[in-house]
């Protein structure tokens, strides 16, 4: 994979920032027929994506993870997310077995309401789960949801990070906005959020929530990217605060479904330097590698190419 045409404009971006590669806490890799599923709905523009939306990087999990690999992309997630009850075994067990044979991979894993979800977030931290994903849009639930009450107690304690899609980009539901994690950081305030692409659309409220907890951070995904910009532009005046959030932005992609080449993300992101001089290269180097790092750990071992 080190001929693809990606290739050469996102290893020229971290290695002039000095970086040993990149670290993309927002990546997919899902069972198969779950990936079909998803991509269908992409495909077809589904309810919950509402437009045209290519996918870029359609191979199979080992073609994805050679494309990592070549792109320098050092570590990565999996995120798995439960769309309905009953499911988050299936993909936790097939995450497990993916992490196994793949090094490179964060540790991750999903949960959803319904009885016994403290037990089995239980088992999971126990087993050394590295990230848990919640996809409030897809799964169509509040985070503050009683049965979930265990699990984040759990969660609280162990300082797990979780990944929350709660948003209400591409499409908002009532499952979707800043209210509901407000309510339950108030019941729960040291819980480790990463929250999925800035909050998009509302960047203002969750960056506030970043801004009053210590452990919520922000991932990058598709943010300031022609395609998400088209829709609704960070709003400039919202860029210091996010320079001043420092350690707690995040790189994310959402690789494999994304609708251009991963070097976008990147030069978009090195780009807002013109629209706020103090979002500069120290920042895009601890977006990229060094935020995340500290949070997850980095073995040292060569891990790809």
């Amino acid at each position: 994979m080190t001929d693809h045409p990606d290739v050469p404009a996102v290893r020229t971006f971290w290695q002039g920032l000095g970086l040993p590669g990149l670290f993309d806490v927002h990546v997919h890799f899902l069972p198969p027929n779950i990936q079909a599923a998803v991509w269908r709905q992409f495909d077809t523009a589904g309810p919950k994506i509402g437009r045209p939306w290519p996918i870029r990087y359609r191979g199979s999990h080992e073609e994805r993870v050679a494309q990592l690999r070549a792109l320098g992309v050092r570590r990565f997630s999996a995120l798995p997310y439960a769309h309905k009850p009953g499911v988050a075994a299936y993909l936790n067990a097939w995450a497990a077995g993916f992490a196994a044979e793949v090094p490179d991979c964060l540790r991750s894993a999903t949960f959803y309401p319904e009885p016994g979800v403290g037990e089995e977030v239980d088992r999971l931290v126990g087993d050394g789960i590295e990230v848990f994903k919640l996809h409030a849009q897809v799964g169509e639930f509040l985070l503050d949801d009683p049965l979930l009450e265990p699990a984040w107690d759990r969660l609280e304690e162990a300082g797990t990070p979780i990944v929350v899609h709660v948003g209400s980009g591409p499409i908002g539901n009532e499952f979707t906005g800043p209210d509901h994690l407000r309510r339950l950081l108030g019941r729960h305030p040291r819980l480790r959020i990463i929250v999925a692409h800035l909050g998009a659309p509302e960047y203002a409220e969750f960056l506030a929530l970043a801004e009053e907890y210590d452990r919520t951070l922000l991932d990058t995904t598709m943010v300031f990217t022609d395609f998400f910009e088209d829709e609704g532009p960070y709003p400039d005046e919202l860029l210091p605060r996010l320079a001043a959030l420092d350690e707690k932005v995040l790189l994310g992609s959402d690789f494999p479904t994304i609708p251009y080449p991963y070097a976008h993300q990147l030069e978009v992101l090195e780009r807002l330097h013109d629209r706020c001089g103090s979002l500069d290269e120290e920042w895009l180097r601890k977006v990229c590698w060094h935020n995340a790092a500290g949070i997850f750990g980095f073995p040292g071992e060569d891990l790809g190419p």
